[in-house]
């Protein structure tokens, strides 16, 4: 019987238990999937590794899942143009049912393998993406279908499970077991499980961002300011590195289109966005490179 269908010990009265009792011993469990997740870590950076390099060679990341797992994964995809500014048309979330299933429970998709190679084929799934499929049983029929397809069109692929030995292991490139026992009750996987998964998916996502040059230091400089608060916070980086007032950063960031790494070497460096982005060009997209860039140059000359 697979791990996350197991009965745990210590839940098995949790009937008769108080809140407090009840939550006190879901915190407890909860712990345990922090060690679990540092177990993986190596796993974890390759699958970054691999995100980034497709990342940068102009490719797409696609997630699949179904259920539980599928709702994380497309939660940890829809993130990544706000907090990133990557184009949303190259990071794909496919879950079992459709988006239908975002919402609601969709029976019966999940077991089928078809589905998933399906899904993936009709947005063009090629050997220039990569798939990142979840699951916590490592087993769902619709996520094996699609790394099936990805290993027929030379598709690199990540796996990630909170089951040991599990069908996922033979099917991806990289294969993430977040082994942290039964849950609290029996089956539902959207506990420690699901909490497994968004932590590892986390990971993995903005490992690959910063690897892909999209911080600068811890600063989120590719974000794309679509709202007041994304503004402002693009604003207060701007004047936290360059040092210049607020109307300053505003009126730079206007200038350079949103762009926060265009409009910092523009205040940092006083020149023109399109210096900028030449320079940034350059420097394979990475700020602090540009930055040391433009030092080199001003020594040199």
């Amino acid at each position: 019987m697979r791990i996350t269908e197991r009965r745990n010990p210590a839940s098995e009265g949790i009937d008769t238990m108080s809140a407090g009792e009840i939550v006190s011993l879901m915190s407890r469990e909860d712990e345990k999937v922090v060690v679990a997740v540092r177990s993986a870590i190596p796993s974890i950076a390759r699958a970054a590794e691999l995100v980034s390099d497709v990342i940068k060679r102009g490719g797409r990341v696609f997630y699949q899942g179904a259920g539980t797992s599928g709702r994380i994964a497309a939660l940890d995809a829809a993130e990544w143009t706000p907090t990133f500014g990557i184009d949303p048309d190259r990071v794909v979330a496919l879950i079992a049912g459709g988006d239908e299933a975002l919402r609601m429970s969709v029976e019966g998709a999940e077991d089928r393998a078809d589905l998933g190679a399906g899904d993936l084929r009709t947005n063009g799934f090629s050997d220039r993406d990569l798939l990142i499929g979840v699951s916590a049983s490592g087993a769902t029929p619709y996520v094996l279908g699609g790394f099936a397809c990805a290993r027929e069109v030379g598709a690199k692929s990540v796996a990630v499970t909170s089951n040991p030995g599990s069908p996922f292991q033979s099917a991806a490139d990289v294969v993430i077991e977040v082994v942290a026992g039964p849950e609290v009750v029996t089956g539902s996987t959207r506990l420690k499980a699901g909490t497994a998964q968004k932590m590892v998916l986390n990971m993995i996502s903005t490992a690959a961002m910063v690897l892909a040059n999209e911080t600068y230091g811890n600063l989120m400089v590719g974000l794309t300011a679509v709202n007041e608060k994304l503004t402002n916070r693009a604003v207060s980086m701007i004047r936290e590195v360059s040092g210049v007032s607020a109307a300053e950063a505003r009126g730079a960031l206007a200038e350079a289109n949103g762009s926060i790494k265009v409009a910092l070497l523009c205040t940092s460096l006083e020149i023109s966005p399109d210096e900028s982005r030449l320079l940034l060009k350059r420097s394979d997209g990475s700020l602090r490179a540009a930055m040391a860039a433009a030092a080199a140059d001003e020594c040199s000359g």
